[in-house]
């Protein structure tokens, strides 16, 4: 049993999330601008609320948090209220999959990036995913 309100612990977890994945998706847009991949933009109103969208390409990039998403190599619970947690991570993990899908059936590339994956660069693939989707729409001549 949860100790706060609905409310109050709505409030609590949004200020925690956004203040943990605000540094990692600035992290993640310097490297993009390193990088000089240009075309997103952020905070656009779609379907499961992409952290990045590349419009022209129709393609959505969200950054999972290791925590809140589940990652099956960093995400470690609590060790109090560990029913809370798991049903929690477990409704997130559902969602993604429920929105990867969504987007997914509407003509739109998913494109989902762990938090570690950009703690430690390890970020080749998904952003050659990018370019080549770049190069596609170039070579359309769109």
């Amino acid at each position: 049993m949860d100790t706060f309100s609905k409310t109050e612990r709505s409030r609590i977890m949004a200020s925690v999330k956004s203040r943990n994945t605000k540094s990692t998706e600035l992290k993640f847009i310097s490297i993009l601008k390193d990088k000089g991949i240009t075309g997103w933009r952020r905070n656009y109103q779609l379907t499961g609320k992409p952290d990045l969208v590349f419009l022209r390409l129709k393609l959505s990039v969200f950054i999972d948090g290791c925590f809140w998403h589940g990652c099956p190599s960093h995400c470690r619970m609590p060790s109090s209220n560990i029913n809370y947690w798991n049903n929690k991570i477990e409704k997130n993990k559902i969602r993604d999959k429920k929105i990867t899908k969504t987007m997914k059936m509407r003509g739109w590339q998913v494109i989902r990036i762990w938090e570690h994956e950009i703690k430690t660069g390890k970020l080749n693939r998904k952003l050659r995913q990018i370019k080549i989707a770049q190069q596609n729409i170039s070579a359309d001549g769109e």
